[in-house]
């Protein structure tokens, strides 16, 4: 884990644990437990998927008490079957009951995406398409949803308005034309910085190539007009289809031999993976 994600992890950690404990703590478990009593939690998937996440469920309890220990039995992007045990945390019980829900709220969303995002990409990979992610993000956890799609097996597109040219339909309304917007962005930022743009109608392929874009987004188009695009576009440009896919259709358009496919439901769309904590008392220390 690089220091920029682990700042990251740990920012997000503390946000949530300030959330639910404020400064009172888990005035349930410290009312009926005693603060001796240990145990150990086991960590289960309920249904089957691709586990992410694991790193920011240890730092959940390692930020209550460095004493708990946190053990993963097994890796971020594991495809596992129901039941699975993925990992074990032992320490106080007050400590593991206060953690248990921020853990398996970060378990949960980021193996959900994780797991649909795999779907897509078993659909996509045969055919040599590229599934790539959105800035459909939930606000403030951007960088860990777009682990979890890496996770999964897919790629992540721009991270945000700041790393990447990205000329939509707004801009090219501002502007004036897919050809002229593509012409000022290249003399703004040079070349060394990806362009791409998106377009509407397939009467602006032709322009956006000559312009010089890297990449072309064809916009909620049908997988006819995609297929039209990647036979008249002959490899000089990139292609990603966007808009409108989902599960029931994304084979389709990898078959057109697009090179990218960006869905916006792999995060903002995910359902939660089942993951529980299996709580058992341990004999106190002495």
């Amino acid at each position: 884990m690089d220091e920029a994600f682990r700042r990251v992890c740990m920012e997000a950690v503390q946000r949530a644990l300030d959330e639910d404990l404020q400064s009172s703590g888990d005035i349930t478990s410290r009312a009926l437990i005693s603060s001796g009593a240990r145990g150990r939690g086991r960590i289960v998937m309920r249904e089957e998927g691709i586990v992410a996440g694991l790193p920011l469920a240890s730092m959940v309890f390692r930020q209550l008490d460095t004493k708990v220990k946190f053990q993963p039995l097994v890796s971020d992007g594991d495809r596992l079957p129901a039941a699975s045990e993925i990992a074990v945390v032992e320490g106080p019980v007050v400590t593991i009951l206060e953690g248990e829900r921020t853990a398996l709220n970060f378990l949960q969303r980021l193996s959900g995406i994780a797991t649909l995002t795999s779907r897509f990409v078993a659909q996509a990979a045969p055919h040599g398409a590229t599934i790539l992610d959105t800035r459909k993000t939930a606000p403030g956890l951007r960088v860990l949803e777009k682990y979890a799609v890496r996770a999964g097996g897919g790629r992540n597109h721009r991270m945000g308005l700041y790393d990447a040219v990205l000329i939509k339909d707004n801009h090219i309304t501002a502007v004036g034309g897919v050809g002229k917007a593509v012409e000022e962005a290249r003399a703004e930022v040079g070349e060394s910085t990806t362009i791409e743009v998106e377009i509407q109608r397939l009467a602006d392929l032709e322009e956006a190539i000559q312009a010089g874009a890297d990449i072309v987004m064809l916009d909620n188009m049908g997988t006819a007009e995609v297929g039209e695009a990647v036979r008249s576009a002959r490899e000089r440009v990139k292609l990603e289809a966007s808009g409108g896919i989902d599960l029931s259709n994304v084979a389709a358009y990898a078959e057109t031999g697009v090179d990218f496919i960006s869905v916006g439901a792999i995060t903002h769309s995910a359902k939660a993976l089942d993951i529980a904590l299996d709580l058992e008392s341990l004999p106190a220390q002495a």
